[in-house]
Parts: structure tokens; sequence; C-alpha cells
């Protein structure tokens, strides 16, 4: 459906199908016809996979040969390799092996590196920048596997949805599989309402089976945002990346253990973890524990919540957050180098931020107040910019 609905878009089949045969993966064919699904004209992507041929199962490796011999850009073969090894990441997990040892069932098959190879080539073929995602409908009901019959969303869909927005529903089918979620996770920068954007284009990949009540087509919306897809806007506003949130109240704890715990999740990869003291049920002063963290790192550190807290659970969000450009600046002081963070907004300068501990480090050694060090350092700053203007 991703493939059928870029293709809709605007990506071009031929030059598709002849990128899918250089992979040199021999008994399949692909095509592209139109239909209509309630109403709505889709594409639909058919992959025939010819059963006389033999089709084993592969191993990683195998797979990253198949894409590297392929004659792809190197961007695609980068993201298309990056995708195989998720999955493979994600099925030894499930079933407690290696990456090395996982064997492909599902996902290893023709039509999934059929699937994951096209997706990423179109998404390289319609110029692609930045792409956002609704929050993902996983359906409902059970699905049929290699490893026997597992409830909807299966293991691996689940496993590669954490950190992301999706939710349950009537649909008693698979609406989301693990090749789908893989694909969506990768490339999705941020998830929730469409930007705001200038459309250019607007592509329906169509799925196989007929529902009784609705289109079963994936939708998406190609364009421009104000001042390009590298900068996209949100009224005004930088779009900015997804954060994961994590967060637990905690009324049970030895303050005392606060900074362990902190030092702890950030070790684990958080980006930021921070205190909030709080007055809980009953009127009992607890703590608020907030984290921040990129979705692959949220195993991680709820872990290290379980692990190193009392907390008997946490709630996990999905947040958009804005971050200025940075770049860091050496200056001058009369007592030694202190590095100064810079913030751009948009190319301009919005901030100077002298680096606290190079200021306390010399502040020390040299014996003067830390604020003297710092005030004559972010006065260096100052001076050098105007300096270069």
């Amino acid at each position: 459906m991703i493939v059928g609905a870029l293709l809709d878009a605007g990506a071009d089949f031929g030059k598709l199908r002849a990128a899918l045969e250089s992979l040199g993966v021999a008994g399949f064919t692909v095509s592209a016809e139109k239909v209509k699904k309630h109403g709505i004209m889709a594409t639909q992507f058919h992959v025939e996979v010819e059963h006389e041929h033999d089709h084993p199962h592969r191993h990683l490796n195998d797979i990253l040969e198949i894409i590297e011999r392929g004659d792809l850009p190197g961007a695609v073969k980068e993201a298309s390799a990056r995708t195989f090894l998720r999955l493979a990441e994600c099925e030894a997990a499930i079933h407690g092996t290696t990456i090395e040892e996982v064997h492909f069932h599902e996902v290893g098959a023709v039509d999934s590196i059929v699937d994951i190879v096209g997706a990423h080539w179109a998404l390289n073929d319609l110029g692609i920048e930045a792409m956002s995602a609704s929050p993902l409908n996983v359906g409902s009901g059970t699905v049929h596997t290699a490893h026997g019959v597992l409830p909807v969303p299966a293991p691996a869909t689940a496993r590669l949805l954490q950190g992301v927005p999706s939710y349950g529903s009537e649909v008693v089918l698979e609406l989301v599989t693990p090749t789908g979620a893989a694909l969506i996770t990768q490339c999705a920068q941020a998830y929730g309402p469409a930007p705001e954007m200038r459309i250019a284009a607007i592509g329906y990949g169509a799925g196989t089976k007929d529902l009784p009540d609705r289109a079963n087509v994936l939708r998406v919306l190609v364009g421009e945002t104000e001042g390009g897809m590298d900068k996209p806007l949100i009224h005004g506003t930088p779009a900015g990346e997804s954060v994961t949130v994590i967060e637990a109240n905690i009324d049970d704890m030895n303050p005392e253990l606060l900074p362990p715990l902190i030092a702890g999740l950030i070790g684990r990869g958080a980006r930021d973890a921070f205190v909030t003291p709080i007055v809980g049920k009953k009127g009992r002063p607890a703590f608020l524990i907030t984290v921040l963290a990129d979705a692959e790192r949220v195993d991680d550190v709820v872990s290290g919540m379980f692990h190193e807290s009392t907390t008997l659970g946490v709630r996990i969000r999905q947040e958009r957050r804005v971050c200025l450009d940075r770049e860091w600046q050496t200056v001058e002081t009369p007592w030694g180098a202190v590095r100064v963070k810079i913030g751009r907004f948009q190319g301009q300068i919005t901030c100077k931020s002298p680096e606290f501990e190079d200021c306390r480090r010399l502040a020390e050694e040299k014996g003067v107040p830390v604020l003297a060090v710092y005030e004559r350092a972010k006065a260096a700053a100052v001076e050098g910019e105007q300096d270069h203007a």
C-alpha cells in the first residue's frame, strides 16, 4: 500500500521496476493498476511470486547482499538495509536469538524485499526530504503467521511501534504489518495532524481486502512547507522533531536516591531527565520524574525506571519538540578559555550561554567568583559577534 500510494503520487513505475529487477532475485514480477475502493480511485501495487521457484528463508546478511548488488541510489541502499536491520533486531529480541541467526519468514519473503526496497526507492524518486504520519490504526483480531495464530498487532509490529502513537479499532484485520511498521517508524519524524503545507500531489495506495464500511486505502500528501522541507512549519513554528516522554509519580522513595536515578537514566541514553516536586494523593509530598528519549532508547529508559526507582508504572507519550540550531564558540577570558553555546533560530542568533563547568573550573583554579568568569565569557562572546559583524 505504501508503494502504491507513492506511485499514485507520481513515482515512476518503469524506473521502479528496473531498479527492483536489478536486485537479481528470481521468481517475481511487479505490476500496478488503478482500482476503485468505496468510490476512491487508488493504485494497487502487485508483487507476484512464482511458486515454482525456490524461495528459501534468508538471514540478514543474505538480504543485505541482495540490496547491495542492486542498481540503486546509495541513499536507497542505506535506508533499505537499515529497515531490515531493525526488523532483524526486533525478531531476535522476540525469539531470544541473535540478528545473525534470525530466519526471516514473512518479512524476508521476496515480496517484502520488494516492498521495502520499493518504498525507499519511491520516496527517493519523489525527492521526499521529511515525513510525518498520523497515529497508526493497527486494527484488531488475530493473524496467521509461520509461528501460529498471533494477536493483532503481531509481536514484531507491537515492538516496532513502541514510543509511537497507535491505536486499535473495531476493524477485525491486521492494518499494520511488521514491514509497514518498520517503514513508517523509520521514515516519519513526527506524528499527529498533517503539517501546514502547499499540497502538490496526492496518492492513494490500495490494499487487497475490501472493507464493508470504508475504503481500504493509504493516502499520502506530498508538498512543501514554508521555507522548504528541511524547515517544516506548523502555524509559523518549526515542526521540530518527535521525542518520547516517559513519566512516573513517586511518593515512597528516599530523595537521596533521586540524583543517582537521573544520572542512570541519562547513562541509558535519555536526552534529558529531571525531577519536579508535586503533591500526591492524600496530600503526600511526591516527585514527578520526567524523561525525554528517542524511540529506540525507550526500552532501556523504562528498564532503568523500574530497576532504579520504586515506581510501579510509567506513562509514555509522543510529543514534538523544537530546538534551536546550536554551535560552540571558544572565547578568551583573563583566566582562560571558556566554551560558549550559541543558539540560532532560522539563522539568527537568539542566545549565547557560557559553559558553566568551564567557568566553575577556571574560578576554582584562579580563586575568583564563578559569576565573574561567566559574565566575562558572555561579554567576550558578544564582542566577538560585533567584531564579526
